[in-house]
């Protein structure tokens, strides 16, 4: 990307939804349309952004357990904290902004979205300087016998949505909030309401993670990493040296380094 590259330059299609909207909607737009998050509209107008890990936090809440998940409305869970720019502006405006935000929206003079640019877009004209060693995050990780509501608590604690599932020592798969949010929203439609909080506890790691999990060496080039999780259409990946985890490389931690 040069200085005069500009921000109608790396845009993609917006993806909406209406603030009335039912989550579990916002949900099946988010996994077909491969976004997150979803720009929130009313009558056409952004009043934020709605993510995967607040409708996992949302359907896996024992405050909202007594309504159906179809109940439950994007306005409920909206983050109306986001950020815009117009599409002639220059890009470089937007390393900043995606070092805070998840999703930039793009407005045009009638203040309407017509465009937007997440981590997955810039990453498709920038390659952050450094080796996947100097890039990499510590990894958490996870058994894959763990209840799922001790794996959602950890990612609250931990502040953390992407774990790596290890049985002694071995990659056997990987679970984020969208895994938990898929799971959580199967559970509360074919389980009943009474029987959820018992049934709950029967949900494994193992039940809900994504498997066989894709890794990346240590040794390898940034720019092989980022077509992975670029064209894979993931958050992050795993490092592996000698056939150990030793780091986790995600959008994040690129965009970070840009």
């Amino acid at each position: 990307m040069n200085d005069k590259t500009l921000v109608k330059d790396v845009m993609s299609r917006p993806v909406t939804i209406a603030k009335s909207a039912p989550i579990t909607e916002a949900l099946d737009k988010m996994l077909s349309e491969g976004a997150d998050p979803l720009i929130v509209t009313n009558n056409g107008v952004v009043t934020g952004t709605i993510s995967r890990k607040a409708i996992a936090e949302t359907l896996g809440s024992k405050k909202t357990s007594t309504l159906a998940p179809t109940k439950i409305h994007v306005v409920n869970r909206a983050d109306e904290d986001f950020t815009s720019v117009y599409s002639d502006e220059e890009a470089q405006i937007l390393i900043p902004l995606l070092q805070r935000y998840k999703i930039v929206v793009v407005l045009d003079e009638e203040h309407k979205p017509v465009g937007k640019v997440d981590s997955t877009d810039l990453l498709k004209v920038m390659v952050p300087e450094g080796s996947v060693e100097n890039l990499m995050q510590n990894p958490h990780s996870i058994n894959p016998g763990e209840r799922v509501v001790h794996l959602r608590r950890r990612m609250i604690d931990e502040n953390n949505a992407k774990f790596v599932v290890t049985d002694e020592g071995n990659i056997v798969g990987v679970v984020t909030e969208t895994d938990v949010a898929k799971s959580m929203k199967q559970f509360r439609e074919s389980v009943g309401e009474k029987h959820q909080e018992q049934q709950v506890r029967n949900l494994y790691v193992s039940d809900i993670m994504t498997s066989p999990a894709l890794t990346i060496d240590l040794n390898s080039d940034v720019a092989k990493a980022i077509d992975l999780i670029v064209g894979k259409n993931i958050s992050s990946v795993p490092v592996m040296k000698e056939g150990k985890l030793v780091g986790l490389i995600s959008k994040e931690s690129l965009i970070v380094a840009l």
